[in-house]
């Protein structure tokens, strides 16, 4: 990236709904070259690997979220053959909702953590007040090559211990929250490319956005305060992580010259 090139980031966890086409358009306006979409289950999956079909730049994930565990798997394993997924999830346990029995989460998230090593695919993880539980998963199971924490909500201890298996750090519009130093913290510990950003849109709009959906073209607020937590240029932080999402996931991203 040249010194006076504008940024161009990457936003490796969203999800596009109806309005996808809006949302692209005006992500891509504002200089967000790739999108990862999520699927949480059959359904949603089946939904972002449409959107991702039809749109350029933009890939999908095929998963089960710890909410949707109770409905089970089936049927994920045939989406992941697709050529615009890109990773398995996100998957992972969530006990802060108990929205699935804990039991279930588990079962559902190791399957998940199976598939990903089993296809070589990366790993989007979802861990929600179940640390110590979610690392248990992953330590019986094996870390896939590739894992990510997405939505990175945990303090300096829990991003060392992601860093110890080898996974990335996914920060959010969480790092630009006044509450949130643990976050910012960890985020000053984390090295540069081994993390990326993401807007979780349509939730967790970044200041000066909270309170409003979230949308992908506001992931460069994410950057930009990752950089001050980093204490890192924000050109240098914009092309570092992008080159570690695509690096992650496999996206080919045209440079700024089109090639």
């Amino acid at each position: 990236m040249s010194a006076d090139a504008a940024p161009r980031w990457i936003d490796n966890h969203c999800h596009l709904g109806d309005d996808a086409g809006a949302a692209v358009a005006e992500a891509r306006a504002a200089g967000v070259v790739g999108l990862v979409t999520v699927g949480t289950d059959l359904a949603e999956s089946r939904a972002a690997i449409e959107v991702a079909r039809r749109h350029e730049g933009v890939w999908a994930t095929a998963g089960v979220h710890p909410h949707e565990a109770r409905h089970g798997l089936d049927g994920v394993a045939d989406l992941l053959d697709d050529e615009v997924v890109v990773a398995v999830g996100e998957a992972g346990l969530d006990f802060h909702y108990d929205h699935s029995p804990r039991a279930v989460q588990v079962d559902v998230f190791a399957a998940q953590v199976a598939l990903a090593n089993e296809r070589a695919m990366p790993l989007v993880i979802h861990t929600r007040e179940a640390w110590e539980e979610t690392f248990a998963v992953l330590d019986a199971e094996g870390v896939p090559e590739r894992t990510v924490f997405h939505c990175f909500t945990g303090g300096p201890d829990e991003g060392a211990a992601c860093l110890e298996r080898r996974a990335l750090l996914s920060f959010s519009g969480i790092v630009t929250f006044k509450g949130a130093d643990d976050v910012r913290a960890a985020a000053a510990a984390c090295p540069l490319d081994r993390a990326m950003v993401e807007t979780d849109s349509p939730y967790l709009a970044p200041v000066p956005h909270r309170g409003r959906p979230n949308r992908p073209a506001l992931v460069a607020h994410v950057g930009e305060a990752l950089a001050v937590a980093m204490d890192r240029p924000v050109a240098e932080v914009a092309e570092e992580t992008s080159a570690t999402a695509c690096g992650f996931y496999g996206l080919a991203i045209p440079d700024s010259s089109g090639n």
